[in-house]
């Protein structure tokens, strides 16, 4: 497999890449700014400047940018003139930051949160994972998930949520009305950590996984956080492909004309304090065999 080359560096902290209209989208956290780019690093755009933090990003059916402003938990959405809007405000129902967040066909979301005040060194706490409905409507969806983060919707419309501080992902059937049915975990790498401060859990996590994005034979690829690698992940957990850009990595997206371009965010770590004052953040790019499930449509 090639070696990961670096197509874009000068950010303060990349996270939720998406590919999408032949672009690589990703929210800069620390910046404040969602930025765009060509797949070989040229032509970067600010697509939006999001002064309560950008995270997640999805799109409405009709093409509209949702964006997760994760210091005051609000699903943002674009207008076709650029103007930020509120599209859902999930302030009061989630505990710590809104983060990471999948869209639908339909246009409905699927948002993560930390659960706890992760920056300010408080104890690991479980958390909830909200639905918000096309008309802005939010909905608990899930409890109990241990920093849901990265998420992938399946073909066959299967939820997949990495539980990041968990050591597992989760999977739910999405039913017909969108609620989350047959819980299950579909790759578990170790036991739920037992400790609650954050030092004391980080020696019990065997995979971390943060972002992820499915392939085309339904692996999932996932950025492990506290282990500086990419995984490719098939259901019931086994591992079957491992690459080290040399950096932590906590995000990815499989992109590129062919779909075969796995691109990474990667970090010396995610610590606000440091991480803003500096700008050594990079997404990174490397070769894959299997490509996204959707390339060359």
């Amino acid at each position: 497999m090639s070696q990961p080359t670096t197509v874009l560096s000068g950010f303060a902290f990349t996270e939720s890449p998406r590919w999408r209209d032949g672009r690589l989208w990703f929210s800069d956290f620390y910046q404040d700014r969602v930025f765009s780019a060509a797949g070989d690093g040229t032509d970067v755009r600010v697509e939006a400047v999001v002064p309560g933090q950008p995270s997640g990003l999805g799109w409405l059916p009709d093409g509209r940018l949702l964006i997760v402003s994760m210091r005051d938990a609000r699903i943002l959405r674009r207008e076709p003139g650029g103007v930020l809007t509120v599209h859902a405000d999930l302030g009061g129902r989630v505990r710590g930051y809104a983060n990471d967040m999948v869209v639908d066909a339909d246009g409905r979301a699927w948002v993560g949160s930390f659960g706890f005040d992760l920056m300010g060194g408080a104890p690991l706490a479980p958390a909830t994972l909200h639905r918000v409905d096309p008309d802005g409507a939010v909905t608990e969806a899930a409890t109990d998930l241990w920093f849901p983060n990265g998420m992938v919707i399946t073909p066959d419309r299967t939820l997949l949520v990495n539980e990041t501080f968990g050591n597992r992902i989760t999977a739910f059937d999405i039913d017909g009305d969108g609620d989350l049915v047959n819980r299950r975990v579909w790759a578990r790498f170790g036991d739920v950590p037992t400790e609650r401060a954050f030092a004391g859990v980080l020696p019990q996590l065997v995979v971390s996984p943060d972002g992820a994005c499915l392939d085309a034979e339904g692996a999932l690829w996932i950025a492990d956080a506290t282990g500086a690698r990419l995984l490719r992940v098939v259901e019931g957990g086994t591992l079957t492909q491992e690459i080290r850009p040399g950096s932590n990595v906590y995000a990815c997206a499989l992109g590129g004309a062919d779909g075969r371009t796995l691109f990474a965010c990667t970090a010396p770590d995610f610590f606000e304090e440091a991480r803003r004052r500096v700008r050594e953040a990079a997404i990174m790019a490397v070769p894959v065999t299997v490509p996204a499930p959707d390339a060359g449509s």
